[in-house]
C-alpha cells in the first residue's frame, strides 16, 4: 500500500481564513489517522499578490493550533524546495512537454486584445466569455499562426503565455471522496493559462506537478477549488500521470451564522468574532483583525469546534481529544452541504475545554495577562481567581477583564444598586462587619461568611439588607462569584480598606 501523503498549500497574499485552518486540520487528521505524512507548501506564485509576512504568520498560526507538518519551508524535506517561487526552473519543462505533444500552446494576445474578444463575445449574446476551443482559432497563438512566425515572435522577446489545449467533446469524470462521481464536459472548460509571461507558473500548472513529484496521495481542499478538479485531471493525463493521480476531496464551505451564504470577514466584523486564528497587522494599511488566540481561545477548543465544521463521528460526544479526534475521523463522514460558523457553538468549547484545566494553569494564564498590564501577582493568588472564576469565563482574557477588581480597587459603583440598596441600614451593617474583622487574622471562605453571618445576626439584620452593599464596596458591580472566596483572595486588610473607601465615597447617597 501506498504511503499517505497529504499537504495543505496556502497563498502568502494574507492572514490565513480560518477556512483554511479547518482544511489543514482536516489533513493532519487524515494523514495522523492513515500513518501518513503531512507538508506544508506555501504557493507563491503569484508574486502580485504577495503580503510580507503573510508566510510567517501561516506557519505561525499552525503551530499555535497545533498542526504540525512533517515537511514545510522550515524544516526543509527529502521533496523540497517547499515554496513554488523556489521551483521556477521546474515548471518550464513540463509545459514544454505540454506543447511538444500538443496539448499546449503559446498565446501571445495582448490585454488590449483579450479585452476586444470579451467584448465581441457579450455583444454577440454570450454572457461568460472564455478563451475555449472556439475563441482560440480566431487568437493570436501558435495554432493560429505560422511555426516559423511563432519562433521568430519567441527569439524576438514578444511576451507570451502558455495555455493548456482543452479537447472538444470530451466527458471528464473525477470521483470525489466526500461527492462521489463529478462529470464535466469539456466545453464547458477554457483554455487555462498555465505558464505566465513572467516565466513563473499559474496554480494549475504548479500544484499538479508539484503535487506529483511530491507524490501526494490524497488533495484535502475546499469546494471551492472544485470547479479546477476536471482542468487539473487533464493535466494528470497529458503528463502522463493519470495512474498516479491523487485522490480528491472537496470540503464544504463555511456558510454565515444565518447559513445564507459564504463566511466572509464582513460577516465577522458584523457579528463581532474574528475570522483568523491570530491578530493580523496589514503591512500597507496597518489595520489590525483581531484573532481566535487573542480573543482568548485555547487551541485545542477551537480544534474540537473546526473539526466538526462538515464532519461528525456519527456519536453524541462532542467534546474529543486530538488523539480521540484522529481515531474517530473518516472522510466518508464528511458532509456535502456547507457548514454554519456558530460563533456561539465556539464559545461553548472553550469554555467547556477553560473548565479543564487545572487552577494552575488557569493561573499561569492570568499571571501572563497580568504581566502585560504591569501588575504583579502570587501564584497562589492567581490560582485562587481562577478556580473562584472557572465557571464564568468564556475566554482566557476574562480571567483579567472580568475580574479586574481582585488587583485594582472600584472607583465606580454600579448605580442601580447604589440607589436601591445603599442606605443607611446597609452602611451600619457595613461598619459592624469591619469592627468584627479588625480582631480577624488570615480570611478563609469559610470564616469569611461566620464573622459576616454573626454580626448581622447581632445587629438582626438579614443578608439582602447588607449583601449588596457589600458587594460593590469591594468589586463594584452587581453580581459575580462567590463573595465570601472573593474576600478570601483579597485578605482581611483590602476588604477594611474597601469597605471604607466605599462609605466615604458613597455617604452622600445615604
Amino acid at each position: 500500500m501506498t504511503d499517505v501523503r497529504v499537504r495543505f498549500a496556502p497563498s502568502p497574499t494574507g492572514p490565513l481564513h480560518i477556512g483554511g485552518v479547518r482544511t489543514a486540520l482536516y489533513n493532519y487528521l487524515f494523514a495522523k489517522k492513515m500513518g501518513g505524512t503531512m507538508i506544508l507548501r506555501i504557493e507563491d506564485t503569484d508574486q502580485t499578490r504577495y503580503v510580507p509576512g503573510a508566510e510567517d504568520y501561516i506557519i505561525e498560526s499552525l503551530d499555535w493550533i497545533g498542526i504540525k507538518s512533517e515537511e514545510n519551508p522550515v524544516v526543509g524535506g527529502p521533496y523540497g524546495p517547499y515554496r513554488q517561487s523556489e521551483r521556477k526552473a521546474m515548471y518550464g519543462e513540463y509545459a514544454q512537454k505540454l506543447i511538444d505533444e500538443g496539448n499546449a500552446y503559446y498565446a501571445f494576445d495582448t490585454p488590449e486584445e483579450l479585452d476586444a474578444m470579451r467584448e465581441r463575445l457579450k455583444a454577440g449574446g454570450v454572457h461568460t466569455p472564455q478563451y475555449n476551443g472556439l475563441v482560440r482559432q480566431q487568437m493570436k497563438n501558435s495554432l493560429t499562426l505560422p511555426a516559423d512566425e511563432v519562433k521568430a515572435m519567441i527569439d524576438g522577446g514578444e511576451p507570451y503565455v502558455v495555455r493548456l489545449k482543452v479537447p472538444l467533446k470530451d466527458e471528464i469524470r473525477l470521483q470525489d471522496m466526500v461527492r462521489d462521481w463529478v462529470h464535466v464536459h469539456s466545453n464547458t472548460i477554457d483554455d487555462k493559462i498555465l505558464l505566465k509571461s513572467d516565466g513563473m507558473p499559474t496554480y494549475h500548472l504548479a500544484n499538479v506537478v508539484d503535487d506529483h513529484l511530491m507524490k501526494i496521495t490524497h488533495v484535502i481542499r475546499g469546494e471551492e477549488w472544485l470547479p479546477s478538479a476536471p482542468l487539473h485531471v487533464l493535466l494528470y493525463r497529458f503528463l502522463g500521470w493519470e495512474d498516479t493521480m491523487p485522490q480528491f476531496a472537496h470540503l464544504p464551505l463555511l456558510l454565515k451564522p444565518d447559513g445564507n451564504g459564504k463566511l466572509s470577514k464582513r460577516d465577522a466584523d458584523k457579528h463581532g468574532f474574528p475570522l483568523y486564528p491570530m491578530q493580523w497587522t496589514d503591512p500597507k494599511e496597518g489595520t489590525v483583525a483581531s484573532g481566535f488566540r487573542e480573543s482568548g481561545y485555547l487551541p485545542e477548543a477551537l480544534l474540537n469546534f473546526l473539526a466538526f465544521l462538515g464532519w461528525n463521528p456519527g456519536t453524541e460526544q462532542e467534546l474529543f481529544t486530538f488523539d480521540e479526534l484522529v481515531d474517530s475521523f473518516s472522510i466518508d463522514r464528511i458532509q456535502k452541504g456547507g457548514a454554519k460558523f456558530d460563533i456561539q457553538k465556539a464559545q461553548w468549547y472553550n469554555q467547556q475545554y477553560l473548565k479543564q484545566l487545572s487552577n494552575a494553569e488557569l493561573g499561569q494564564l492570568l499571571l501572563e495577562q497580568l504581566k502585560t498590564e504591569g501588575i504583579e501577582a502570587s501564584p497562589e493568588k492567581a490560582e485562587a481567581i481562577a478556580n473562584n472564576m472557572k465557571e464564568r469565563i468564556t475566554y482566557t482574557s476574562d480571567l483579567w477583564t472580568e475580574a479586574k477588581y481582585f488587583h485594582i480597587a472600584p472607583i465606580e459603583y454600579d448605580e442601580k444598586t447604589v440607589r436601591k440598596k445603599w442606605n443607611e441600614t446597609a452602611v451600619n451593617g457595613l461598619k459592624a462587619f469591619t469592627s468584627a474583622l479588625a480582631s480577624e487574622g488570615d480570611l478563609t471562605p469559610e470564616r469569611a461568611k461566620e464573622v459576616f453571618s454573626k454580626t448581622l445576626e447581632d445587629a438582626g439584620l438579614g443578608f439582602g439588607k447588607v449583601m449588596p452593599a457589600l458587594r460593590i464596596s469591594l468589586t463594584g458591580q452587581a453580581g459575580g462569584p462567590d463573595l465570601m472566596e472573593i474576600m478570601a483572595i483579597l485578605g482581611r486588610e483590602e476588604v477594611i480598606q474597601r469597605i471604607e473607601t466605599a462609605i466615604t465615597r458613597l455617604q452622600e447617597n445615604v
